[in-house]
């Protein structure tokens, strides 16, 4: 019997009904469903930061100025929360689950991953894994810092055990995405598709698929422990147990520092699509760029020691780390500098994503001289658990990862939504953002080069006059991305339809409709250049 279902042309009214959402096995389909609920928990992880900056506004001794959160427990969940939310539930997922699952098929001409069903599997676990931890601010919430440093996440009374099953069942999640993508890579290129062939933005994506199933399994097991610990009462990381806190933080950052690769490595695939892209020009150092992430993910799985100068650990020790983390600093500067000579001699247009990928470069830049000058021994401890350190990983997680996602976001709006977006008001996103973050977060160096430990609810008055700064430098960035989600929602309803290839890029998602059909592609396509053949 013939199917007489009515089909739309593309993937978005290919079947109705939030049941079809709800079943999709379509790459793009699940990207989208990423999307809209990582905007959500960064709505929910933006608010927890802008409450903390307004209790930071002043001392609590300050006249005329009340307390925001209600104490110091207080102020503690909410630092939690946010730390939380922001790391497993948006950074980290963020650009492979969303942009990684929407263009990494379309991107070596396949019509899906290897395994759709198991991609679906991906986006429940993490729904499963986000509400068991928003639950937690229902019950007797965390206040133990995202890290869940033992003894105190064994003995605390909060509701510590959910958020850690929590985090384990994202952990899942991206473990699933993370075989996925590999299998993709390697099965489903279309017909002339070498991996040299390849985009770099699917480089970046295959760099870090191997860090979400080589490190996230240690996290998951951590996790595990801890609880075993908590329930089972047996001294693994307590010392009242025979156990030892430290081991917990060497099995912690083993997957916490390669996790600030998975955040960062695939925004630095973005930035090369942008520059080539804007750049009009065939991008320099190919090689050297996609082999600079797969030496990036190699190094930072022997790094994890320098989050723990001050943990007691030997001298040697202490210095073999600081070398070691030194090393990173090769493969992103190979990015770096091949990025600044894609712009000499081209054609370069300064439109929204364009102006993110430059925003990346400046506050990734400012980001890693810090993460070398902390990689020093001597720095690091006079830093140690100071605003200085709170700066420095803003400007390498949030800021870095931001700037490429929003860029990615623009770059890629016509694509995903058939639609064009108002360039003006994306601009002015972008301005707002970037002065906000420089605004909010450089104040922060000065005043961990004052001594301000981070943490803190309440803190002297000298530095006070750094912390308005800073706050309302958080004000410009809530502007600036309010600004942003109306150039998204009036694309999405009054923008002009976007032709097939808006940028005149050279990828093969552009070599089909805009928004695609559900099969990715009419007719297979079959690769005879590199993906930047400008000229």
């Amino acid at each position: 019997m013939a199917n007489t279902k009515a089909h739309g042309d593309n993937y978005i009214n290919f079947e109705k009904g939030i049941w079809s959402w709800l079943t999709t096995v379509d790459h793009k389909r699940i990207g989208l469903m990423y999307f809209i609920t990582v905007m959500f928990f960064f709505l929910i992880g933006g608010i927890m930061a802008l409450l903390l900056r307004l209790e930071l506004f002043a001392p609590n001794a300050a006249p005329n100025v009340g307390q925001i959160l209600a104490n110091g427990d207080v102020y503690n969940q909410v630092m939690t929360y946010h730390g939380a939310i922001m790391v497993f539930m948006v950074i980290v997922p963020g650009i492979p689950a969303i942009l990684g699952n929407f263009f990494l098929p379309l991107q070596i001409g396949a019509k899906d991953v290897a395994f759709p069903r198991i991609n679906l599997l991906s986006w429940y676990c993490f729904m499963a894994g986000a509400i068991l931890a928003i639950a937690t601010f229902f019950t007797t919430k965390i206040d133990t810092g995202w890290t869940f440093y033992t003894p105190y996440s064994i003995r605390t009374g909060t509701a510590t055990a959910m958020m850690v099953l929590a985090a384990f069942i994202m952990g899942m999640s991206s473990i699933l995405t993370g075989l996925n993508f590999i299998v993709t890579v390697h099965k489903l290129r279309a017909p002339g598709m070498t991996m040299h062939r390849m985009p770099l933005f699917i480089w970046s994506l295959y760099a870090t698929a191997i860090l979400q199933m080589l490190a996230t399994p240690v996290l998951g097991i951590t996790l595990l422990l801890l609880a075993v610990e908590r329930f089972l009462g047996i001294g693994i990381f307590d010392p009242k147990l025979g156990g030892d806190p430290v081991l917990f933080q060497h099995f912690f950052w083993f997957y916490s520092h390669p996790a600030v690769y998975i955040m960062i490595i695939p925004a630095m695939g973005i930035i090369s699509e942008l520059i080539t892209t804007f750049s009009k020009k065939v991008i320099f150092g190919y090689t050297a760029i996609a082999y600079s992430s797969l030496g990036i993910a190699a190094v930072s799985f022997f790094v994890w020691g320098h989050h723990m100068f001050v943990s007691g650990q030997s001298e040697t020790t202490g210095i073999v780390f600081s070398f070691l983390t030194m090393l990173v600093g090769v493969p992103t500067a190979i990015k770096m500098f091949n990025w600044v000579a894609t712009f000499y001699k081209g054609s370069v247009e300064f439109r929204s994503p364009m102006l993110y990928a430059l925003g990346f470069m400046f506050l990734f830049a400012i980001g890693g001289v810090t993460g070398v000058m902390l990689a020093t021994l001597p720095i690091d401890v006079h830093f140690h658990d100071t605003y200085f350190v709170v700066a420095h990983f803003h400007y390498v997680m949030v800021g870095g990862t931001l700037m490429a996602l929003m860029g990615g976001y623009y770059y890629w709006f016509p694509k995903m939504f058939g639609k064009m977006y108002n360039e003006t008001t994306a601009r002015i996103s972008f301005v707002f953002i970037f002065i906000g973050f420089n605004v909010t977060f450089f104040p922060q160096f000065i005043l961990g080069a004052m001594g301000m430990p981070r943490r803190y609810f309440d803190y002297i008055p000298a530095y006070e006059n750094l912390n308005k700064i800073s706050t309302v430098g958080s004000w410009l960035i809530l502007i600036g991305f309010l600004v942003g989600l109306y150039t998204i929602v009036q694309g999405l309803m009054k923008g002009e339809k976007a032709p097939m290839n808006p940028w005149g890029s050279k990828t093969l998602e552009w070599q089909t409709s805009s928004p695609p059909p559900h099969d990715n592609f009419s007719v297979e396509p079959v690769v005879t250049a590199g993906p930047y053949e400008y000229r």
